[in-house]
């Protein structure tokens, strides 16, 4: 795991920014972004449901915005409450994140509340599961 440097602080900050506008009791409470590696910048929220097994995670929509832009080379992506503090993928946004970006990082809450860090989504979801043949 490693430091912050300025791409992903400012990453951080529009996840945070999305969740500051956008944030609705009981329908948004988490904000998302994740940067591609030719630059594109996604932010999303979570969509709470009255039935929450059919809510999304804000990962998911920002991954199906980026998935719609035509662009899932993902580099980076961070999750953040209404607060602003980072949180960690859902073990679903986990895979998510993993079949469409195996490479990609994700900014973590880190061993202090105020210094989160960086991890390879391999690092987050050892033993991923796999279909075999893998689709193409």
């Amino acid at each position: 795991m490693q430091p912050l440097d300025r791409d992903a602080s400012a990453l951080l900050e529009a996840a945070a920014s999305i969740i500051r506008l956008r944030h609705r009791p009981g329908f948004h409470h988490v904000g998302a972004a994740l940067r591609t590696n030719a630059g594109a910048v996604f932010s999303a929220v979570h969509l709470e449901a009255t039935v929450g097994r059919i809510a999304v995670c804000a990962e998911a929509v920002a991954l199906g915005m980026a998935a719609a832009a035509g662009d899932t080379d993902v580099a980076m992506i961070v999750a953040v409450n209404q607060a602003g503090a980072v949180v960690a993928p859902c073990g679903m946004c986990r895979e998510l994140i993993s079949d469409y970006a195996p490479d990609a990082l994700v900014i973590v809450p880190g061993s202090h509340p105020d210094r989160p860090t960086v991890a390879p989504i391999g690092q987050l979801l050892p033993n991923k599961y796999r279909r075999w043949p893998r689709p193409r």
